[in-house]
């Protein structure tokens, strides 16, 4: 046994690859992306140190081209998830138990096999899958994916280090316990790095995790399940359970040993999963920790003192970056009117070069919606606006889903702040456009602050000092994440830890050790050297 105090390596941003014509890197991914494409892949659950398959199976196709069958999913039954409780609750002594270095060493060989071995493999099947550019794929399943492993694993050893204050004759120490019981690990489809995340963090403070990827994520999921393997994770700590998303939590969270939910998705399931919780609170052990990031309606506000390019370019990669599937999409803009007409003009000379497709081909800057129901909610919303006498398109528009669920990058001018595309989250290709007076800066502002439910991102442009801090004052509680002149999206771990308030979640912070505490119950052990023999204090004393 060793008693060395030990340093993890020094956390760094992974490096973004470029993916230039003639790059290894692109000709690796194209050929993984290819074989995979031939490939039919059979995805079983992982429970205790089981691969499980069952009689119930679920397909998986490309968004781009959803005729083409990429493989099955194996979905669970009841008994599987008392299954896979059963195999967390007894890998949890023994993992709880392992020296932290050692649970470190795991997560960062993990890095490293994103980082090398599995690259190609984790971006082309986040390509094929969710229907991400190489460029997103990168930045997410690979760069952020890394990011997180190495970062939380500083942050891990920082949490441990923090130590109370001592006085004489009295050593005063924190232990950092994992949760008593499993964490249940809910992730959404459109972050790789987010799912691998969501069940890595937790088991990494050396709780055991049941992880429930989306449907719609299964194809890279497993790829994550392969390397944490490799890296060594011991059976039972991240078991992965597939299938019907209400039958499964409703299971886990009828069971006395549930210790807390990490969840990202939708805003509606999240406040559903909560009443659920306190509904069943006199069942737990302990009072379960919730922490969860949900929805959006990330605005970017342009002062008249801002640049019309910037601001155009800031709407383009804002809003339609990955189809606008993020949390964090911009899709709500409030341009001054003295420089509106100079910022179209940039945007839709822009979005007339834009290319969409599969993202085989690296021309393509964006690609399909996630699935049927998505681009049947987006179209509609389209046909809303073509209906109504308040808005207009005044770019895009079109959608076809043929061959992929394809929508058009659109943009929406409303002559109304509150019209429903300026409230509601479409989580798709279309941005809102609402234009100011601007002498009516400050009103606007407030407008800004009271039209949507969310408080995830949002962004300011302007050259005028004044004005931003008169923006950050008014919009204080309404991002999480608050840009300057750049755009709303892009969160790097380590720099810009993400997470909203309001209807966006509980803003516990991913990318920083706020969000690994949530997975930790400290103890303080107080030590006393000499104790007291008499019971009497000096003031006692005639």
């Amino acid at each position: 046994m060793s008693n060395s105090v030990f340093q993890v390596p020094y956390p760094n941003n992974e490096p973004i690859l470029s993916y230039t014509s003639g790059s290894p890197e692109k000709e690796a991914v194209l050929s993984t992306y290819n074989k995979m494409y031939g490939e039919k892949i059979d995805v079983p659950m992982r429970i205790g140190n089981q691969d499980v398959r069952t009689d119930k199976t679920a397909n998986m196709h490309p968004p781009h081209d959803h005729k083409h069958l990429l493989g099955v999913y194996h979905t669970a039954s009841q008994s599987h998830i008392k299954d896979a409780i059963k195999a967390a609750l007894e890998a949890k002594k023994a993992w709880s138990e392992m020296p932290w270095e050692s649970r470190a060493a795991i997560f960062l060989k993990a890095a490293e096999l994103v980082a090398g071995p599995y690259r190609s493999q984790i971006n082309a099947s986040t390509m094929l899958a969710q229907s991400k550019t190489i460029h997103q794929a990168e930045i997410d399943a690979a760069c952020e994916y890394i990011d997180f492993l190495r970062f939380n694993v500083s942050f891990m050893q920082e949490i441990y280090e923090n130590q109370p204050e001592n006085s004489p004759g009295i050593w005063n120490r924190l232990s950092y316990r994992p949760l008593e019981g499993f964490v249940y690990a809910v992730s959404p489809f459109n972050f790789t790095a987010i799912a691998g995340n969501l069940s890595a963090s937790a088991a990494m403070m050396g709780n055991t995790v049941i992880w429930k990827p989306s449907d719609h994520q299964v194809f890279s999921a497993n790829i994550l399940m392969k390397i944490f393997r490799e890296a060594g994770l011991p059976d039972g700590v991240i078991n992965m359970v597939l299938g019907d998303p209400e039958m499964i939590t409703n299971s886990i969270l009828e069971s006395p040993d549930f210790a807390g939910i990490h969840y990202t998705g939708s805003t509606e399931v999240f406040r559903n999963i909560w009443s659920k919780i306190g509904a069943n609170i006199n069942r737990y052990k302990s009072y379960p920790r919730i922490v969860g990031e949900t929805g959006g309606k990330d605005f970017i506000i342009a002062h008249p003192s801002s640049n019309p390019k910037e601001v155009a370019t800031g709407i383009i990669r804002g809003a339609f970056e990955f189809q606008g599937q993020k949390c964090s999409a911009a899709s709500r803009v409030y341009l001054p009117q003295s420089i509106a007409d100079e910022v179209l003009v940039y945007l839709k000379a822009d979005l007339k070069t834009i290319k969409m497709g599969s993202p085989a081909d690296f021309q393509n800057y964006i690609t399909a919606v996630i699935h049927k129901e998505a681009f049947d909610r987006l179209s509609n919303a389209i046909e809303q606006v073509k209906k109504d006498n308040n808005a207009e398109i005044i770019a895009g528009g079109k959608y076809d889903k043929s061959k992929g669920y394809f929508i058009e990058p659109t943009v929406v001018l409303t002559t109304d702040p509150k019209y429903f595309s300026m409230q509601k989250e479409l989580f798709g290709p279309i941005v809102t456009l609402y234009i100011y007076k601007d002498k009516k800066w400050l009103e606007t502002l407030k407008l800004v602050d009271e039209t949507s439910e969310y408080a995830l991102t949002g962004a300011v442009y302007s050259q005028d000092r004044y004005a931003l801090e008169e923006a950050m004052k008014t919009l204080e509680n309404s991002a999480g994440n608050f840009y300057i002149n750049d755009k709303p999206t892009g969160a790097v771990v380590g720099q810009q830890p993400f997470g909203g308030a309001r209807g966006s979640g509980t803003n516990d912070k991913a990318g920083s050790s706020a969000n690994l505490l949530r997975w930790v119950s400290p103890r303080l052990i107080k030590e006393t050297f000499v104790p007291a023999k008499d019971y009497r204090y000096p003031f006692l004393e005639k």
